[in-house]
């Protein structure tokens, strides 16, 4: 390709903010360089900027609202709340557990938007983690493939819809009928948005507004209750001695409880994974983040309120799952606890349709880019125009995961099994983000994103996380452990052994096979069709003649032919494994993506 096209094409980028996304080293390099070709072959010294996505805009500041509202907003206040509170021993430390877990979101919030407006792009996390891990190449990303690819995220509020609805209906909660309609659930969940994004979108909606106002009628019935409101001025006194119980409390106990606190509050960093679709996305995130966060903290807080305000101890202990259900049933009676059941039961299902509305876009977009084995049909879009093999992935994972624990510990292993990796996931990146700081306050690059969380909050965090990893090994005493049958440690030990499988996928994937087929595994940077960017892995071959062989085959089998934006297929491949004869060197460094776009 000619050095004008090449400049025509990059000319069409729309960088924003250049000067607050630069990387620059204290080394003597010239800086204004204008030869494209150089960009892959750099030492630590150049100067780099982001490349935005160049597609539609569609998110506002109250959508972004919506979307992180719509995904806190699942079953743990209504689910996880008698836990919490036989974990904890009093009703103090319990709403000390609530305010804690909304400090530590908080905290990981504005890491999380400090990454959003240094790298303003579709993605969330996974470009985090390779920003600040660059090496081994691809070994980062093998692991949160993993990450994503094994963890069913909609299973445990597919089980807790079973139950709520199963409560509605009056029936006795046994191990298959929970089962049953779990698996129900989720294809439901998985055929809607497989079949029709647009309906999909429209019920997760509709029931993001139904839950909003479910938890903030419990919130005012709470303080009616206080107030002495409620027939005959009935109350449970539960706050005469809040804190009466709290020396039970044990470090096991403490840190189950934050894990049940914490999933609640997943979703603070849904937008992240859009943001190349948000509208002007530094005011967006400084708006809908605080705010959505503020909002569910406070609301979360009320309701407990209003669960100890109405529900005795010993009916706190003994409600698990349906504490909300009891809570209308002591403060409406009749046919209020199935009513109330009924509408949990929904507010669930409308999370498990957002969670896997998203999961399955994930799996899409690792498909696209060429990390899964048979890329090519992860990232199909066919027959209905949408992610439906990505989404198809994550049902059968979810199938998996909560058929295989007993049914009595179903709903706590999964929660356990999302929070802990997780927590991995947290920890890595805020403490890449301090190694960022470090790196700036030595002069060896510049870091200036719009959104700063500051050395204090992002430490806060780290430890935050660090904690939640290191205290789930805590033997629990007592007889306290939060699984009737499963080792206090299995979510622990599976999580460590799902990241084991993405590093021996690397060792497969990235090493062994490319040294037996005499290529190497390079990124490119693809515009597609959309206006998105995303990252293109392919191989390239000792052989010059495979290259061509292998990206005509791309290019052919492709959903989308056209999305590296040039007007043939010669261009096409020119463009792809371009730099391949210039430079070797070029190959094997492939600074191309994590250098000229990580800050």
């Amino acid at each position: 390709m000619s050095d004008l096209k090449k400049s025509s094409f990059i000319s069409q980028l729309n960088v924003f903010n250049k000067d607050n996304y630069n990387f620059k080293s204290s080394t003597n390099v010239t800086e204004n360089s204008t030869n494209s070709d150089e960009a892959s072959d750099v030492e630590a010294g150049q100067q780099f900027a982001t490349e935005l996505d160049q597609g539609e805009k569609r998110l506002g500041l109250l959508s972004c609202i919506g979307l992180i509202c719509n995904r806190m907003l699942g079953t743990g206040v209504f689910a996880v709340s008698s836990t919490i509170y036989t974990l904890c021993g009093s009703v103090g430390l319990a709403l000390i557990m609530w305010a804690v877990g909304a400090v530590i979101a908080l905290s990981g919030l504005y890491v999380y938007m400090e990454f959003g407006t240094a790298i303003p792009k579709n993605g969330g996390e996974k470009n985090y983690l390779e920003a600040i891990f660059k090496k081994p190449k691809f070994f980062v990303t093998s692991m949160y493939a993993a990450y994503v690819f094994f963890l069913g995220w909609a299973a445990g509020n597919s089980v807790n819809t079973a139950v709520m609805f199963l409560t509605a209906a009056d029936t006795e909660v046994t191990k298959w009928n929970q089962r049953g309609i779990a698996v129900a659930v989720i294809f439901f969940a998985f055929f809607i948005n497989a079949v029709s994004v647009k309906w999909g979108i429209y019920l997760q909606n509709a029931l993001g507004i139904f839950k909003v106002g479910i938890v903030i009628f419990i919130s005012i019935t709470g303080w009616v209750a206080l107030g002495g409101g409620l027939k005959d001025g009935y109350q449970s006194h539960n706050f005469r001695n809040a804190f009466e119980g709290t020396e039970k409390a044990t470090a096991y106990g403490i840190v189950n409880a934050l894990y049940n606190v914490i999933w609640s509050f997943v979703g603070y960093s849904n937008v992240n994974y859009a943001l190349g679709e948000v509208k002007d996305p530094v005011r967006t995130l400084k708006i809908a983040g605080p705010t959505s966060m503020i909002f569910l903290a406070i609301i979360y807080i009320f309701v407990n309120i209003a669960y100890f305000a109405v529900v005795p101890k010993d009916k706190l202990v003994s409600s698990k799952l349906i504490l909300a259900a009891d809570f209308f049933d002591i403060v409406f009676g009749g046919h209020a606890k199935r009513a109330a059941a009924a509408f949990v039961g929904l507010s669930a299902l409308g999370n498990v349709l957002s969670v896997i509305f998203s999961q399955g876009r994930i799996i899409q977009q690792l498909g696209r880019e060429g990390v899964l084995p048979f890329s090519k049909f992860f990232a199909s879009s066919k027959p209905f125009n949408s992610p439906m093999v990505g989404l198809f992935q994550h049902f059968i994972i979810c199938l998996i995961t909560f058929l295989a624990p007993p049914p009595g510990d179903a709903y706590n292993f999964i929660m356990n099994l999302i929070s802990y990796p997780m927590n991995i996931i947290n920890f890595a990146i805020s403490a890449g983000l301090l190694w960022i700081y470090y790196q700036r306050k030595q002069g060896k690059i510049e870091w200036n994103p719009p959104i700063k969380a500051g050395v204090f909050v992002t430490s806060f965090f780290a430890l935050s996380n660090l904690y939640l990893i290191i205290c789930p090994y805590i033997p629990p005493s007592n007889g306290e452990s939060v699984y009737e049958s499963l080792p206090y440690w299995i979510h622990c030990v599976v999580s460590w052994g799902i990241f084991g499988l993405g590093g021996c996928y690397y060792l497969v994937w990235a090493q062994i096979l490319p040294r037996w087929g005499h290529y190497k595994l390079v990124t490119k940077d693809i515009l597609g069709e959309d206006g998105f960017w995303r990252v293109k892995i392919i191989k390239v071959y000792d052989d010059a003649s495979k290259n061509e062989e292998n990206e005509l085959d791309y290019i052919s089998n492709h959903d989308n032919s056209s999305e590296i934006n040039t007007s043939n297929k010669e261009e096409q491949i020119e463009y792809i494994i371009s730099g391949k004869e210039s430079s070797k060197e070029d190959v094997a460094d492939d600074a191309s993506y994590h250098e000229r776009h990580a800050y």
